[in-house]
């Protein structure tokens, strides 16, 4: 595939299966092109192929570990070498860690400030300026319900959520009326394999999303440029209550979940 195949393309972090597999599949539908970024080569190249012979779209794989430090300044690179136009921007690569913050590693608590946010922010900051200066782009971040409550023994991934709300929100502002627009969409417990790999938490059927549901309803808001999006009727009215309770019932709300573990 050669760079004069290329117009315009939708860039998707953790592209090879969940929520950013789905987004993904909404876009190609849509009939954009697409960069699919995730570590795992062999499955992003099958995803391709499957997603060119049933929509007639381009895809390029770009596998990477946005883990590493310098990684998300390289993968911008390699859009650029390639020449391909990322349009809209889809920052869903992120990994958690369950457990008590003193005894989870110190190395787990930095992967996932480098993934959560510094590889989001670099990739956001990184490809803004070609969509100023085309006067048209859109960014979507996926972030969490985490991130508008403390969440104990998820302590690391509820704060980089919550980063990643406020930063997409500040953008949303400072972006008005320049043609780019950025997004936060903000799934709850969602059937996905980090959930199911990462957390020992027991979970009714009702209180859990399914990628799809998430995927559709962050496209949605992408593409008509709101800016925070809360997947699912449930998650809004929690959202809702939570802005109105003191902080302490909120800690204790959060405390009672995390202890809530599989036997």
């Amino acid at each position: 595939m050669t760079s004069r195949d290329w117009s315009e393309a939708v860039l998707v972090t953790g592209a090879s299966s969940g929520i950013g597999l789905e987004l993904a599949k909404l876009f190609a539908g849509a009939g954009h092109n697409l960069v699919l970024v995730a570590r795992n080569r062999l499955k992003l190249h099958q995803i391709a192929r499957e997603l060119e012979a049933r929509h007639g779209i381009r895809a390029v794989v770009l596998a990477r570990d946005l883990s590493r430090p310098g990684a998300a300044s390289e993968l911008f690179h390699a859009t650029q070498k390639r020449r391909l136009d990322v349009e809209i921007l889809v920052n869903n690569a992120a990994t958690l860690f369950a457990g008590d913050f003193g005894r989870v590693p110190l190395q787990d608590h930095l992967e996932v400030i480098q993934l959560n946010m510094v590889a989001l922010t670099t990739l956001a900051h990184l490809f803004l300026h070609p969509m100023l200066e085309r006067g048209r782009g859109r960014i979507l971040n996926v972030a969490s319900m985490a991130g508008f409550q403390p969440v104990p023994r998820l302590a690391m991934y509820a704060a980089s959520k919550a980063y990643v709300v406020h930063l997409t929100e500040a953008l949303a502002e400072e972006l008005r009326d320049t043609g780019v627009t950025a997004t936060v969409l903000c799934p709850g417990f969602t059937q996905t394999e980090m959930l199911s790999r990462d957390t020992d938490l027991r979970l009714p059927s009702a209180a859990v999303g399914t990628p799809q549901d998430v995927a559709w309803d962050g496209y949605r808001a992408c593409m008509s440029g709101t800016a925070l999006c809360v997947s699912g009727l449930m998650n809004q009215m929690a959202i809702q209550m939570i802005r109105y309770q003191p902080r302490w019932l909120v800690r204790a709300l959060g405390g009672t979940m995390s202890r809530r573990r599989s036997p």
